[in-house]
């Protein structure tokens, strides 16, 4: 059946104020069952996990509920789901215990084409090691991360391989099982950064090959939480630091401090929420996410057909490239103006969008854009309409002629 974008909308309590959000690559707004669940959860009994007593029952539940969530979302094993703060927060945890077993003389492989939290860490890991830094570049005329490079920056000392699933700068999207075939080939680890990948498709962790993914709940229409993945025995191999009387056993080992019970309890409700785009799916919830994740793709590529249509139309819009297949998120520049000035026109007609360098550092600092102001990114989800479109395009119109 076609993609009930009135249902859809129906379920995103903040679309009711009247702002246009093209900021979904910065966060998504909260659907209403995450909230409800939330809050149920904080109305509750709680109590720090324990088995001797209901309120702590209760929040091993919670923590097993959305291990159990996301394991579903990514197809993936709950036991192989550390759950935290942040991506960036976990890239950092994941790095400085990668990093501990690194000698002088190994190798690192990052992107040029990923957020930052997906390449500070590693190189900082690399400085403390005296590990060597090597980079993979993008393509500046068509935005692709070409996978031939792969071959030369890998050799027998290369431990890990940092690569994005999709660009937050321009959507773009690298052939990531590629490179991970070229990567376990020379015997390294990759991990891959799917906080914006996620929310635009169904994810198959295990046929990606990543050794360890990312991704970030209120990326998808959650809680402000994220998850790292990979696989148990991978996990039991690694020691991070941890306090001497905290859970060793795995996942728990990498979990520090006590989690928010009821934001983890929105993680689920937000898994749940994503299984039921498409109301006629059938089976488990991993089968109904793939429907509905692959419904709300395909009305997406729509909406996002119609702003590269649009953009391309405007006189003095300038679109940063990307091949085609990108995730629905487009970077542009308005002639000479600052992108922060074309932001700021936008948002005063309630019309919100990002700028600047997203985090996207390096892909800024390569472009020579970053010391220009960056980009204004407009990022689509699946509750956005090409109603929206027309309206940002026309908003853009009336700057350009200015």
């Amino acid at each position: 059946m076609p993609f009930d974008i009135t249902r859809v909308r129906a379920a995103y309590p903040a679309l009711a104020e009247g702002h246009l959000h093209f900021d979904g690559a910065a966060g998504t707004q909260t659907a209403a069952p995450v909230v409800d669940a939330v809050t149920a959860a904080m109305r509750a009994a709680l109590g720090n996990r324990s088995p001797a007593f209901g309120p702590g029952r209760r929040s091993l539940e919670i923590v097993a509920g959305a291990r159990s969530a996301v394991a579903d979302l990514l197809g993936v094993v709950p036991e192989g789901v550390v759950l935290g703060p942040s991506a960036t927060a976990l890239t950092y945890t994941l790095a400085r215990t990668l990093g501990a077993t690194w000698r002088p003389g190994d190798e690192v492989v990052v992107s040029r084409l990923d957020h930052d939290a997906n390449v500070r860490p590693w190189v900082q890991a690399a400085e403390r090691a005296g590990a060597t830094v090597r980079w993979a570049e993008f393509d500046p005329d068509s935005g692709d991360l070409p996978v031939g490079q792969y071959a030369d920056l890998l050799g027998d000392r290369t431990r890990l391989v940092a690569v994005t699933a999709a660009s937050n700068a321009t959507g773009a999207v690298p052939d990531v099982g590629a490179i991970t075939k070229l990567a376990h080939a020379a015997g390294a680890l990759v991990c891959v950064d799917g906080v914006h990948s996620v929310p635009h498709g169904p994810t198959d962790v295990p046929a990606l090959g990543a050794d360890f993914f990312v991704t970030s709940a209120y990326k998808w229409s959650g809680p402000h939480l994220a998850a790292l993945v990979a696989d148990p025995a991978r996990w039991a191999g690694l020691r991070p630091d941890k306090l001497r009387p905290s859970a060793d056993t795995v996942p728990e080992r990498f979990e520090f401090g006590t989690p928010s019970f009821p934001l983890l309890a929105g993680v689920t409700a937000a898994v749940d929420h994503l299984a039921a785009l498409d109301p006629d799916a059938t089976g488990d919830r991993r089968e109904r996410l793939r429907a509905g994740l692959t419904a709300a793709r395909a009305y997406e590529e729509q909406v996002l057909a119609r702003l590269l249509a649009g953009l391309a139309a405007l006189p003095g819009v300038t679109v940063l490239p990307a091949p085609p297949g990108r995730c629905p998120t487009v970077s542009f520049r308005l002639a000479d103006q600052a992108p922060a000035e074309t932001a700021a026109a936008l948002g005063a007609e309630g019309i919100c969008l990002s700028h600047g360098d997203y985090y996207a550092y390096e892909y800024f600092t390569a472009t020579g854009l970053r010391e220009r102001g960056g980009a204004v990114r407009a990022s689509v989800y699946h509750y956005n309409t090409v109603d929206e479109v027309d309206r940002l395009l026309a908003e853009l119109g009336r700057l350009a002629r200015r």
